[in-house]
């Protein structure tokens, strides 16, 4: 009997349609013309403007999307704040910008006091991580639009966070070259991006295989709390790293997981880049063989399109640098190693378990 393939796509986000979606965003490019202090720079990652002669300011907003609905499983609300926060700060420093400050958005069923304390407990936590203040914020009533798995419980999280950059330390993409290495830093597992594709194999709420609060062998704790396990914050050992070497690129490895390299082919055009060693944590084993176990496969390349593997962001520097770079990563208390090199393959290439996986 033929297995069916488990997809991100399958599980409701569509890659390709979201990125036909992203087009109407050139539109936007009109609004260009009102930025007061010089055009805006274009970057591998978003866009920076200028507020004076040689300093930019780098906006973000993010959001935690399904991993809400894994918080409500739970019943426990007081980490989701942290992820909230790292999506949009480790967004920001991508630049080499240090964040000024956060402001958080809650659209909720309730906005129900327990509640609210424990969602803005992650919010403040993830903040004191990120060495920056929460200087606004909003919680909207929006009971006809949002449900939640029980009554009241419903809610939507988004951070938006703002940081600035000196004009000689943007970290810009170009000049990237061949043998360049990529210096990965340990994720705290899955991060906060495939959750609408790991909830629907793992968890029997939404057709998946465990309970909650099922203990399995290889994981340290509850299944629900592995998989809630918040987004690690690399806002201070990378400002570290960019004080100490040349950061040639940052990445932080997030929606489309390992397929993000490929925008920087856009600024340093013919590059590729060739992964290896990569050493998952068992979460990510766990996803692909309970797919099996449901009767389907999540393919190789499904899992390094969609999930970080064990590295949730990644810098890209000269071969020359990476024993200084590890060691002020080690100094700042991050797990890092090098995860792979540029190559002239002009493709993203990944060594795993004997395996030669090519993402398209």
């Amino acid at each position: 009997m033929m297995t069916r393939d488990f997809t991100y796509a399958g599980a409701g986000v569509d890659r390709k349609l979201r990125a036909k979606s992203k087009e109407g965003l050139k539109m936007l490019s009109e609004t260009y013309k009102f930025s007061s202090f010089g055009p805006i720079v274009h970057l591998p990652y978003g866009n920076i403007f200028p507020i004076n002669k040689n300093r930019y300011l780098d906006l973000v907003i993010e959001g935690v999307g399904t991993k809400v609905l894994l918080a409500q499983l739970a019943e426990s609300y007081d980490t989701i704040g942290i992820d909230a926060v790292a999506m949009a700060v480790n967004d920001v420093i991508r630049s080499g910008a240090t964040p000024l400050a956060i402001a958080d958005n809650v659209h909720a069923q309730i906005s129900d006091p327990k509640l609210t304390r424990e969602w803005l407990k992650g919010i403040a936590k993830g903040a004191d991580e990120a060495g920056c203040p929460v200087t606004g914020g909003e919680i909207g009533d929006v009971n006809e639009v949002i449900r939640g798995l029980t009554e009241g419980t419903g809610f939507d999280m988004i951070v938006a966070a703002v940081g600035q950059v000196p004009e000689e330390k943007i970290i810009d993409g170009k000049n990237i070259e061949s043998d360049d290495l990529i210096i990965g830093l340990r994720s705290s597992g899955l991060h906060s991006n495939g959750i609408s594709l790991a909830r629907k194999i793992l968890f029997k709420q939404w057709g998946g295989r465990y309970e909650a609060d099922e203990i399995i062998d290889g994981l340290n704790k509850e299944v629900v709390y592995e998989v809630l396990e918040p987004t690690r914050i690399y806002v201070k050992p990378l400002l570290e790293i960019a004080k100490t070497v040349r950061v040639k690129a940052a990445v932080h490895i997030t929606g489309d997981a390992y397929l993000k390299f490929k925008n920087l082919s856009r600024f340093s055009p013919g590059i590729g880049f060739r992964f290896h060693n990569l050493k998952p944590q068992p979460i990510f084993k766990l996803i692909q063989e309970t797919a099996k176990d449901l009767g389907g496969a999540i393919t190789d390349e499904e899992m390094f399109r969609t999930f970080n593997m064990g590295w949730g962001f990644a810098v890209i520097i000269d071969r020359i640098d990476e024993a200084k770079a590890i060691s002020v990563f080690e100094k700042a208390g991050t797990q890092s190693e090098r995860i792979g090199k540029v190559t002239k393959t002009g493709r993203v290439e990944i060594l795993h378990e004997d395996k030669r996986i090519v993402l398209d």
